[in-house]
């Protein structure tokens, strides 16, 4: 059984634990284990009914379209006659904003994490800490909100473009956004080296960026790549904000300066508008089927790095 009780001692819990009967302890130890069984089984049938919930909307869609017309088309045309499903255009509008919120965002937190981690005083981590925390829970309209109104003007007038809702701006308010998860667990993983790392460095004669760069960075290189993922998985299922200030442009994007539009904006934009059960409402579903692949597949891959990283097995 992996539920142990804790010791008798002479202080209250063990005197407490010898007035119980043996049947009453293990019948509480037994129901605690089912129920935690039971809660661990319910979150992976949630998973598995959720996407079974998708699929089942998705499939009549492809008694209309073919899949490979759905997952390669660059046209999305839902009022046309007849109408046209390409998701393209939101997967291409997707990476780009995504990718940008990562070149901007990551270096941005990996820098913050170093600080606190390794530079901050005790009383200026604790700042640090609370006010990445007070950040992150910033509600994303807040976030569309700053963008729209202050950001895409100043993108408009230094870019001499028509209108600043683009991917440039949803991607830049984005890094904004995933500054404080990166800096959150990227400051955990570098913490959790061993102090032994660094001294050990810095007795061999390293100076202290030395024994950072050539020690401390490689051991904690798992959970870094974790905090990567998990941002990105982050960026990519934000949509307020992408809806917002992204431009909505229903075309393939050839640069960040245009008006794009991410998958998750299009559902928030047209679920309501869709008929049940029909053409669009099936496509829009399918839209789903693809972003819940894409996340599973970011998941997965940070599950694998952070295993990695609690077990200390660094980048080998």
């Amino acid at each position: 059984m992996f539920w142990k009780w804790p010791r008798k001692d002479k202080a209250g819990i063990g005197s407490r634990a010898r007035s119980s009967s043996p049947a009453a302890i293990i019948n509480l130890d037994n129901t605690f284990a089912a129920l935690v069984t039971l809660a661990g089984y319910l979150v992976l049938v949630s998973v598995v009914a959720i996407f079974y919930f998708i699929i089942t909307r998705t499939l009549p869609l492809f008694e209309y379209q073919s899949l490979w017309s759905f997952l390669a088309g660059t046209r999305w045309l839902s009022v046309s006659t007849p109408p046209v499903f390409g998701i393209i255009p939101h997967l291409v509008g997707s990476l780009w904003i995504v990718g940008w919120a990562l070149l901007l965002g990551v270096p941005v937190g990996l820098a913050v994490a170093v600080y606190i981690a390794e530079m901050a005083s005790p009383r200026v981590r604790t700042l640090a800490r609370t006010l990445l925390g007070t950040l992150a829970g910033i509600p994303s309209v807040v976030y569309g909100i700053v963008g729209l109104l202050v950001l895409g003007p100043r993108v408009a007038a230094i870019f001499s473009l028509p209108t600043g809702l683009t991917g440039f701006t949803a991607g830049t308010v984005l890094a904004l956004m995933i500054v404080p998860t990166v800096a959150t667990l990227a400051g955990e993983s570098i913490s959790a080296v061993p102090s032994e790392y660094r001294e050990a460095a810095l007795a061999l004669g390293a100076t202290p960026f030395t024994a950072f760069w050539s020690v401390v960075w490689p051991a904690a290189s798992s959970g870094l790549t974790a905090a990567v993922l998990l941002s990105s998985g982050r960026a990519l299922g934000e949509t307020m904000t992408v809806l917002m200030v992204g431009g909505g442009r229903l075309a393939v994007p050839s640069s960040l300066l245009v008006p794009m539009r991410t998958m998750t904006a299009t559902l928030a934009a047209e679920i309501n508008n869709a008929s049940q059960y029909g053409v669009q409402y099936n496509a829009l579903f399918g839209l789903g089927a693809v972003l819940f692949v894409l996340t599973m597949v970011i998941t997965t891959a940070t599950d694998f790095f952070l295993v990695r990283a609690r077990r200390g097995r660094g980048s080998s």
